[in-house]
């Protein structure tokens, strides 16, 4: 899943582990198919999210009802919602208010396997998405579905998956936040998370290829900046002592 073309990321991979985010490519089949992070699974209670700073999960707080997540979720390695993705937002939804959530590309990935824990990467086939609001901010999220799954890894597009199990996903996202007396009153009609739009496969990739080009524009200075640094005029690429001079 990491692509190293250089010897001293090489070394630096063995030493230190790599940032889920930054440090792990999305792989060289994007938008077709995607490395993935996984931070939560379907059955966890706790809401755990990848800490930005350390590249540790952390828990970011007790799921507050009963609902949880029907999928694995994570985020998409090297991608960042900014103003590409919220530039397409507006474009779709005729609107011209909508910024990025300046967070990494959310991804809903499906399988048949009954995974016990997160904090590690699979591959993944995009297949949609959901469109979603919180506020004036674009939060998409990318569905996708394990790659070889024996249930789901044949899947191509999001119209290809029963509709009970995209109203799960939507009432997921909907409600995890809101309180039963907030979602029985009238204020429900005004809630700051919406779901305008569901997204088949072209558009996903679309998405996910602004979201690459916001992270370039954001972060591509990062390697760079500390292969600079790093390889000083000391730097010299070491032979491995069992290699034979041809």
């Amino acid at each position: 899943m990491t692509q190293p073309t250089d010897p001293i990321w090489d070394m630096m991979g063995q030493l230190f582990q790599q940032h889920p985010w930054h440090g792990v490519t999305i792989g060289p089949d994007a938008p077709e198919l995607v490395t993935c992070y996984v931070e939560m699974v379907s059955n966890d209670t706790i809401k755990y999210e990848l800490d930005k700073v350390t590249g540790h999960l952390k828990v970011d707080r007790p799921q507050k009802y009963s609902n949880i997540c029907p999928t694995l979720y994570g985020l998409i390695p090297q991608t960042y919602c900014a103003e590409k993705v919220a530039e397409r937002c507006n474009e779709r939804l005729e609107r011209d208010d909508i910024v990025g959530d300046n967070d990494p590309l959310d991804v809903c990935i499906l399988t048949e396997k009954n995974i016990n824990h997160g904090n590690f990467f699979l591959q993944a086939i995009p297949i949609g998405g959901l469109r979603m609001l919180d506020g004036n901010e674009a939060d998409d999220k990318i569905v996708a579905v394990m790659k070889d799954d024996r249930l789901y890894g044949h899947i191509r597009d999001i119209e290809e998956l029963p509709k009970p199990l995209i109203d799960r996903l939507r009432h997921y996202f909907l409600t995890y936040k809101e309180a039963p007396d907030y979602l029985s009153s009238d204020r429900a009609t005004r809630r700051a998370v919406e779901i305008p739009e569901i997204y088949h496969r072209e558009e996903a990739y679309e998405v996910l290829r602004r979201s690459q080009e916001d992270y370039m524009e954001y972060f591509s200075h990062i390697k760079g900046m500390l292969t600079k640094m790093l390889r000083g005029p000391w730097f010299e690429i070491p032979s491995h002592p069992k290699a034979k001079d041809n």
